[in-house]
């Protein structure tokens, strides 16, 4: 089971909107933390994927953005999405949490089932204790930066599927300092040896959450690809240049110029996605779409790049 984490914001609630047709075929379940107030976009996101039976879990006390949990419980939770059978309910455990607040959510709704997401909580023995008796807790699923092995342990139950989530993408301050290839991660080859049931990360945006980019002195387009051993690793393609903000749309060309070499080069280094099919057509026609879809299209490929893998083809 791959589980991508998301922030909700458009393009990525647009993304799987999209592709939930493919997100249910293949095992994958979304997480998402929603970060706006608007939830307009995110429930035409879930009514799809609700619509083709995929998993995913909606966080109702997100850390970051402008969402007002007390909105989410009752205008998604209790309405939008009361019948949502394939949704479920996630809820952040930080270091401040208190498992009063999860117990009291946990009896309120006794047969909606649950994720749980541990985010820097410490004490896993009281926890475990106190969320024993709680049969509708579906998901335990670890950020890797701050759960010790010894903490998941209090977690490894038979009712339950353990998920660990590892941030492959090394953001940068500048798009200039990224290499032209790097490791991106191994979490879905060996996450079973970490005894976990699935695994996950933040795609190509990383776990640091902003709400707007700065500008962008030079465009970076990121696709993720397999290596040896099916290892993962990412291409960051680069423009040329990088001494001003003007011009991004002449950039975006300049980097797509290296991408499209490497997407035809033979033999293929690139997962022949309909995104990478997409950025060749963008490349043909000259045509700059906004930096918001180009992300967009990085984070389709790599969602097309996981579930090829998860078929065995």
């Amino acid at each position: 089971m791959y589980c991508p984490y998301l922030r909700g914001k458009q393009f990525e609630l647009i993304l799987l909107r999209e592709n939930a047709e493919l997100i249910s075929k293949n095992n994958i379940s979304p997480i998402i933390e929603p970060v706006k107030n608007n939830f307009s976009s995110l429930i035409k996101a879930a009514k799809e994927l609700n619509k083709v039976k995929a998993d995913f879990t909606l966080i109702v006390n997100p850390q970051v953005g402008q969402s007002d949990r007390d909105d989410i419980i009752s205008d998604l939770i209790d309405r939008e999405f009361k019948h949502y059978r394939s949704l479920s309910i996630g809820y952040i455990l930080h270091p401040d949490t208190r498992q009063s607040r999860l117990i009291s959510l946990l009896d309120r709704f006794p047969d909606r089932v649950f994720s749980l997401i541990h985010n820097g909580f410490m004490n896993g023995q009281s926890l475990s204790d106190a969320i024993s008796d709680h049969n509708n807790i579906k998901t335990h699923i670890f950020l890797e930066t701050n759960p010790s092995k010894l903490y998941r342990k209090h977690f490894k139950k038979l009712n339950s599927q353990r998920v660990l989530i590892r941030n492959g993408f090394k953001q940068r301050e500048k798009n200039s300092l990224y290499p032209p290839d790097e490791h991106f991660s191994d979490l879905h080859i060996t996450h079973d040896d970490e005894g976990m049931d699935g695994f996950g990360d933040f795609l190509i945006t990383g776990d640091k959450y902003s709400e707007t980019g700065g500008p962008a002195y030079s465009v970076a387009i990121h696709l993720t690809h397999l290596g040896m051993d099916n290892d993962m690793f990412i291409f960051h393609f680069l423009s040329d240049h990088n001494d001003s903000p003007a011009d991004p749309g002449g950039k975006f060309l300049e980097a797509m110029v290296k991408l499209v070499k490497e997407v035809r080069k033979e033999p293929k280094t690139v997962f022949q996605s309909k995104a990478v099919k997409e950025f060749e057509s963008l490349y043909e026609k000259q045509h700059f779409p906004g930096l918001g879809y180009v992300k967009k299209l990085s984070m389709q490929h790599h969602i097309e790049l996981m579930a090829n893998f998860l078929n065995g083809d």
